[in-house]
């Protein structure tokens, strides 16, 4: 091998050799250090005596992290669900070759493009009684109308809920669009040649050769659940009192606002553990689905 074409090997590596190290450095590193400062009685500022997983037992026998745990699975579930029944209905729609899809598509697919932090601050504006929906309908009459779930806190959590659904169920929705697109058209005349409905073509010959999309949509819908924070920052800032506290805002709460940094690097490892447990099954799935095939 000549010395040009040794370049030519090496210089793919190189280029990409600086990013590497920074991920490896500011990402899995990072990583790390949180691991061990879980382990340690961290406070106001990070501290090398290490307690072993005592942070790890006062976590689970806080209230406080039960109520993040609790509305982190109220709002996981309710998230997951709508979004991929919504963004199966307008896929579904979308790929019925309307005229207006070109417009349709493109409406669907604009709050993705926003932050959530323009969306939180969006809803909370709209859901707040004295400025917002509440306010808007009173002064077209409706004296009794009354929405203050944003106040209730038994209900704030289902508001984070909706502005959730409205930012991602687009994506969602271009997700099932591609996969509709993919599936085989040969499949669907024969259905139709057999005499079976719209309705029961997609219920049992489309949707379960969708099985992989619902997939893929479950896993990313699960983690942006699971790190939610500036969402429920914008919109209800955790309260009213802790309803809509959730384990990324309770992480940030312990670790900088009341300096028990050894408890928040606890709560941020456990994030982690529940997106390892979502991804890891996932990347085995695929990995060990293209190995069969």
């Amino acid at each position: 091998m000549n010395s040009r074409s040794r370049m030519q090997e090496l210089l793919p590596k190189l280029v990409l050799a600086p990013s590497f190290v920074v991920i490896l450095i500011f990402v899995y590193g990072f990583i790390a250090y949180t691991g061990f400062l879980s382990l340690t009685d961290s406070k106001m500022l990070p501290s090398y005596n290490i307690i072993g997983f005592a942070n790890y037992s006062k976590l689970w026998a806080l209230p406080h992290w039960w109520r993040a745990i609790t509305n982190l699975g109220i709002f996981a579930s309710l998230y997951i669900v709508i979004c991929s029944v919504l963004g199966l209905a307008l896929a579904i729609l979308l790929d019925q070759k309307i005229r207006a899809e070109g417009l349709l598509r493109p409406i669907y697919l604009y709050p993705m493009a926003l932050s959530f932090i323009v969306t939180g601050t969006a809803w909370k504006w709209f859901l707040d009684p004295g400025i917002g929906l509440e306010n808007t309908m009173r002064l077209w009459g409706w004296d009794s109308f009354s929405f203050t779930w944003i106040k209730d806190s038994k209900m704030a959590i289902y508001c984070v809920v909706i502005a959730a659904v409205w930012q991602s169920s687009g994506f969602v929705m271009a997700m099932f669009l591609a996969g509709l697109r993919g599936v085989d058209n040969e499949i669907i005349k024969a259905a139709q040649i057999d005499g079976a409905s719209a309705v029961t073509t997609y219920r049992r010959i489309i949707i379960p050769l969708m099985r992989p999309v619902f997939l893929s949509a479950f896993v990313v819908l699960a983690h942006l659940a699971i790190k939610a924070y500036d969402l429920i920052i914008a919109l209800t800032g955790g309260g009213p009192g802790q309803a809509t506290e959730l384990p990324a805002t309770f992480m940030y709460s312990y670790t900088f606002t009341r300096n028990l940094m050894g408890i928040g690097a606890s709560s941020a490892i456990i994030m982690l553990a529940m997106i390892f447990a979502i991804i890891i099954p996932y990347l085995y799935s695929e990995i060990g689905g293209g190995k069969r095939a």
